[in-house]
């Protein structure tokens, strides 16, 4: 009884226009007496930032915030997959025959996801991430490989949270919300960035300008406010780390895996 009242609770929230209220507020010169505060709760190191908290104009300015230069050094040894972002891995593995199975107890399918597009066959039998993003991380989408940006596609949908209770029991969550889809091409194939919003999130939101290539590492995207990003890697041309699980905690930088020998045709 507990679990259905707050998913309809969620539901009842999880309108664009609730969002929209709150992405405002955030982004308000009132917000700003709410920084420390908001970094106390939830353990924000801000010696971290790149500025000082008096600096920041709002919450959203904040919570957006850059870090001081090479506190997340990225792994540039050849052929290397890093993190795109700080986050705890929330699901993670092999996708079975175009399903990415058992995040946290619901499958999901590639092209929900990826919202029908053709490319979803380039993912049918490869490796997917699920990369959560609490209010504490790090906020900014770095690209995880060295490539060529080949397509966006920005998917409207809802903003149901991706916390555990709405992973667990809101219904495939990550395909129902409003979603921003990068493709990229590197040297051993393709790879899909997913950014996922999530409710309080008044949007994400591309850097600018955004560059057509890329390095690993390089500033791609940002939340206001936490969210979730899939990261999803061609058929045959990864092999993951096996010392990460679900329940594993990245930064932004640190390698997730590497592209195979045979697709990097070596």
């Amino acid at each position: 009884m507990k679990i259905t009242f707050f998913r309809l609770l969620t539901e009842l929230s999880s309108r664009k226009s609730v969002s929209r209220i709150t992405g405002a507020f955030a982004k308000s010169r009132a917000s700003r007496a709410f920084i420390p505060q908001f970094a106390k709760t939830y353990g924000i190191r801000i010696e971290d930032a790149e500025k000082a908290v008096q600096e920041y104009a709002s919450l959203n300015d904040f919570f957006t915030r850059r870090l001081k230069p090479g506190l997340r050094p990225i792994d540039r040894s050849s052929g290397i997959v890093v993190s795109p972002v700080d986050a705890m891995i929330t699901g993670m593995g092999q996708i079975r025959e175009g399903t990415m199975l058992n995040v946290k107890g619901q499958d999901y399918t590639v092209e929900e996801l990826l919202n029908f597009s053709p490319r979803r066959i380039n993912y049918t039998n490869g490796f997917f991430y699920v990369l959560y993003l609490s209010p504490t991380d790090y906020h900014r989408i770095h690209t995880p490989v060295a490539g060529e940006i080949i397509e966006k596609e920005h998917v409207p949908g809802k903003v149901y949270p991706v916390n555990d209770f709405g992973l667990k029991h809101m219904r495939r969550v990550l395909s129902r919300n409003e979603r921003l889809i990068t493709y990229m091409q590197h040297g051993a194939g393709e790879i899909a960035v997913v950014k996922v919003g999530a409710l309080n999130v008044s949007s994400i939101q591309y850097v600018s300008p955004l560059p057509n290539k890329v390095e690993a590492g390089d500033e791609l995207a940002y939340f206001e406010f936490g969210s979730t990003v899939v990261l999803l890697l061609e058929n045959g041309t990864y092999e993951g780390r096996s010392d990460l699980n679900v329940g594993s905690k990245v930064r932004m930088g640190e390698a997730l895996g590497a592209l195979t020998r045979h697709s990097m045709g070596t």
